[in-house]
């Protein structure tokens, strides 16, 4: 993922290395984790997945419950999947 608005960002959590670009302050992309797919942060939680929980009819406090992620975690999921439609047209269609 090409992410030249975010540095890189390295922390120790729980003794070990973790690197991560922030997307929001739930959510990243850690290079090596869900082949470089937007997960929450210090999870392997793809967003991807919380997103398709929300489409079948699960509510936001359901998805941060199953997964022990916070509320607005979840939200923040929403608001940076809202935005992505908010990009210039043919962006998407490129990614597609």
């Amino acid at each position: 993922m090409k992410n030249s608005s975010k540095k890189l960002v390295r922390e120790m959590v729980g003794g070990e290395p973790y690197e991560y670009y922030p997307l929001s302050q739930h959510i990243v992309v850690a290079p090596g984790v869900c082949s470089g797919r937007p997960t929450f942060k210090y999870t392997r939680i793809d967003v991807r997945h919380a997103l398709s929980l929300l489409a079948t009819g699960r509510t936001i406090e359901q998805v941060a419950r199953g997964y022990e992620i916070p509320v607005q975690a979840v939200q923040e999921a929403l608001q940076l999947a809202a935005r992505a439609f908010d990009q210039p047209r043919g962006t998407l269609a490129k990614r597609a």
